[in-house]
């Protein structure tokens, strides 16, 4: 009966160590088959060659490497990058990278789809299909890694940082996306600052509390509005978790070290939630809550319902929240002509939550109460 073979992609430098020492050799290997996946992203154990040849041979019988397969890449007029990537089960993600001067940023999926159905995000009325394994998260940051290093139009780019902030909510497949987030800070691995990591959460308060206590990444807050009936309808998590234990969350959440602070999302939608008395009502949300907000501009999807809010809006938006003390900023849209910007990923969903179809038949009834009205 053959042995399932184990993905080595799927382990942290403990996990390693332990299935070491389950195939009889010793686990202190480990600290050097983990460098050879993730610092050198050999996919072929035969390449590991300071480890001897009966340890390589026992390898290949136990274990593979194996990452998503890239279906595509596509680059943006402004240098952005996003790959598709089919996994085993005929599921397909997204992953983006996105090139600055000082860093490049990869913002990685944590589940197929997503179950929270944000009004204004195009993931979500994919669907939802399944958490991500282990294998699929940092596959993802080790076939960037590989493509970023090969000679050609990404040659000399690097993965600086890593945002939490693609396909999913990542919090509620907590366990696998802490551990791949280990393997990122990881000096064997990719050796990223914890400052230089992000998950972004719409609030699943129970998970924020367990991460504050075992992972020392950044945090980014998908907020979107500033009080709790706007957010009902645009993040409708916040039913459950409402804005006020939402914040007090937040407040105390860096509070062993002050010089850190949450980041907070807000998209800024036009006549929804860009108006003056929005952003004073913001204002009086953060008081005494310390973060800096992202202000996005939506990056609008078919049928979504949203337009981008006008430029002087929000100009005049960030303008209170600076006025009032706040750190604002207003992110720049990238990667849009390949809808790689925020809020527009989608993959290939198969979607066991329906939505889709639900979607579907919602799109019908507005093309059909436009030609009533049209007629």
């Amino acid at each position: 009966m053959s042995v399932e073979q184990v993905n080595l992609l799927e382990l942290d430098r403990e996990g390693m160590a332990a299935f070491l020492e389950e195939c009889d050799e010793a686990p202190y290997r480990g600290d050097q088959i983990f460098k050879w996946v993730h610092q050198q992203g050999v996919s072929d154990i035969n390449l590991m060659t300071n480890l001897s040849k009966k340890l390589r041979e026992n390898l290949l019988e136990k274990a593979v490497i194996k990452a998503p397969a890239i279906v595509s890449e596509k680059q943006s007029k402004d240098g952005t990058f996003k790959w598709l990537l089919k996994l085993d089960d005929g599921n397909c993600i997204e992953t983006v990278y996105i090139p600055e001067d000082n860093r490049g940023t990869l913002c990685v999926s944590s589940q197929v789809g997503c179950a929270l159905n944000c009004s204004f995000c195009s993931t979500g009325k994919q669907g939802f299909s399944r958490n991500l394994t282990v294998a699929e998260i940092i596959g993802q940051v080790w076939i960037a890694t590989r493509q970023l290093s090969q000679e050609g139009t990404l040659h000399d780019r690097q993965v600086t940082n890593v945002v939490m902030m693609g396909m999913g909510e990542p919090l509620l497949n907590f366990d696998r996306v802490v551990t791949a987030m280990e393997i990122m800070l990881d000096d064997f691995a990719y050796g990223l600052s914890k400052r230089r990591v992000t998950l972004s959460t719409s609030g699943i308060i129970p998970e924020m509390l367990r991460l504050k206590e075992v992972s020392p990444v950044a945090l980014a807050i998908s907020l979107h509005a500033p009080n709790d009936e706007l957010r009902n309808e645009l993040v409708p998590i916040n039913k459950k978790y409402p804005l006020k234990q939402l914040m007090a969350v937040c407040k105390d959440y860096f509070e062993d070290d002050p010089r850190r602070m949450p980041t907070y999302e807000y998209v800024m939608l036009d006549g929804v939630n860009d108006q003056v008395e929005h952003a004073r009502q913001l204002v009086k949300l953060m008081r005494g809550v310390p973060g800096k907000i992202n202000l996005i501009p939506f990056n609008p999807f078919p049928f979504a319902g949203y337009k981008r809010s006008k430029p002087e809006a929000i100009a005049r938006f960030q303008q209170i929240l600076q006025d009032a003390g706040l750190n604002t900023i207003v992110r720049k849209t990238r990667g849009d002509d390949i809808d790689a910007a925020c809020g527009q990923l989608v993959g290939q969903v198969q979607d066991r939550t329906n939505r889709s179809a639900q979607n579907q038949l919602r799109v019908i009834k507005i093309q059909q109460a436009s030609q009533v009205a049209e007629g």
